[in-house]
């Protein structure tokens, strides 16, 4: 029943918020409501776990655990944050954009709780029909333009996982077993047809990959990113992401069952090299602080493919980085809607002397760097080291050092642009703004989480994130 409530009660808040004339304020109150029981349901999973519900097809599995638990954490603390967004911004159609964001939420919790792989492609399909309305947030060319990008990018990707899923069911032909139900397609994986799974590995990986964002399916993120608000962006980059990689992440158990990994792995190191290459080449001489933090989020999306094809404890570092991406991704858009609130603009030159002006966000904007970066004592570092353990264990000492050349070169060109942004000479056309503390709880809540992740990992979540890394033919550190 819980595991049904998780995947309903958003979906009902975002039917109610769009079919009931209501008032903001009751809108904005029916959001919180939902977030918070929806992460109190989360909770309840954690210290009791929910048998599985129809027939099977949803499950709280350890992989399914992390994404739910990352998706629920990230939308409360977005919640939170619209509060005060809302008393700043009335955007066109109030009520799509409760009800957009509830239907978001409700569309990942099924991805991250279906065990049946046709479940899951429509959940992940019905992500992109909510956020695209609130991406088209300002109703202008650019706004269009970036929101017709990401809907012909993105459906092209979900055209193509879904053919990934029609060869899985091919593979499984005359197999025991529930068609595309990922327990039982890994029980009988060694009687799977290998050039079929094959395929659809191929197929499931560009096109989940494409909503990942990985290198060269990654055209749509600087677009999409930059033109939607900040709130939107913190959902694609912390969330939706981490949604499409679990579907990467389920194919990927399913063939290293069937005993496809010298198959599997040395194409996921090359995604994962090419993002961190194209991530590095972009993100030198940016001007645009949500640009930068879409390409950012290329070089993560990359990372946790590379840390799937080291396998061993890379398995666990990519399950690791999954939760610490997501949480610094939320914390760095939401502080960049704090900037665009104030200035109107993420261009860099406009925001100079950020901390200054706003000197919560402008801190939490440089300790941002430094934790998206993977420096100490934050938590990417945590899991950045043990992907790149997982490469001299693996025998491949020169992608350690490639990673760590490609690391050093964002690092680089992250901190020119975002220290210019917080410590430059201020515009004196921009006084200093009393920021409002809907608007930076969020963020400061999300950072508290990634500096305790990076001293310290919990052993219920280190028991999970152990299993989900056997569950994908890795082990844990």
């Amino acid at each position: 029943m819980r595991l049904l409530m998780l995947c309903v009660l958003p979906l009902l808040g975002a039917l109610l918020a769009w079919a009931v004339p209501l008032a903001a304020t009751m809108r904005i109150s029916a959001l919180l409501i939902v977030a918070a029981t929806h992460f109190a349901l989360l909770l309840s999973l954690w210290v009791s776990p929910a048998p599985p519900a129809l027939d099977g097809w949803l499950a709280a599995d350890p992989l399914g655990l992390i994404v739910l638990s990352l998706t629920s954490t990230i939308f409360l603390m977005t919640a939170v944050y619209a509060v005060g967004y809302l008393q700043r911004v009335r955007p066109r159609g109030g009520r799509m954009f409760i009800s957009g964001l509830l239907a978001f939420l409700g569309a990942t919790s099924v991805v991250a709780l279906s065990q049946h792989l046709a479940m899951l492609w429509v959940g992940i399909e019905a992500t992109t029909l909510a956020l695209a309305p609130l991406v088209f947030h300002r109703h202008d060319r650019r706004s269009l333009e970036a929101v017709w990008k990401y809907l012909v990018i993105s459906s092209v990707g979900i055209a193509l996982a879904l053919l990934g899923i029609f060869f899985v069911a091919t593979a499984q032909d005359g197999v025991p077993g529930r068609p595309l139900v990922v327990g039982d397609l890994v029980a009988h994986a060694s009687l799977l047809q290998p050039a079929w799974l094959r395929a659809a590995f191929l197929f499931l990986l560009v096109g989940f990959g494409t909503k990942m964002g990985l290198a060269p399916m990654h055209t749509w993120k600087p677009d999409t990113y930059g033109e939607a608000p900040s709130l939107v962006s913190s959902l694609m980059a912390g969330a939706l992401t981490s949604s499409a990689f679990l579907g990467v992440a389920r194919i990927t158990q399913v063939a290293m069952a069937a005993g496809q990994g010298p198959f599997v792995q040395p194409i996921l190191l090359g995604f994962g090299l090419l993002s961190l290459a194209v991530a590095a080449v972009f993100i030198i001489g940016q001007s645009d602080m949500k640009r930068l933090l879409a390409y950012s989020s290329v070089e993560h999306m990359g990372l946790l493919v590379l840390g799937l094809g080291l396998g061993g404890v890379g398995a666990y570092g990519s399950m690791l980085h999954v939760i610490n991406n997501g949480l610094v991704k939320s914390w760095l858009f939401l502080v960049a809607g704090n900037i665009v609130l104030a200035s109107g603009t993420s261009a860099v030159l406009a925001n100079r002397g950020t901390l200054h002006r706003l000197p919560v966000s402008g801190v939490l904007l440089i300790l941002g760097l430094f934790a998206v970066t993977g420096s100490p004592p934050f938590g990417l570092f945590i899991s950045e080291f043990t992907i790149l353990r997982a490469a001299f264990a693996a025998g491949h000492p020169w992608i350690a050092f490639a990673t760590l050349a490609l690391l050093a070169v964002i690092f680089v060109g992250m901190a020119a642009l975002i220290l210019e942004m917080a410590l430059g000479t201020p515009d004196d056309g921009h006084p200093r703004v009393r920021e409002s503390r809907w608007l930076v709880a969020g963020p400061i809540t999300l950072a508290c989480m990634v500096l305790v992740l990076g001293v310290y990992i919990p052993g219920p979540l280190n028991r999970v994130l152990a299993l989900a890394a056997v569950a994908l033919g890795g082990r844990a550190p």
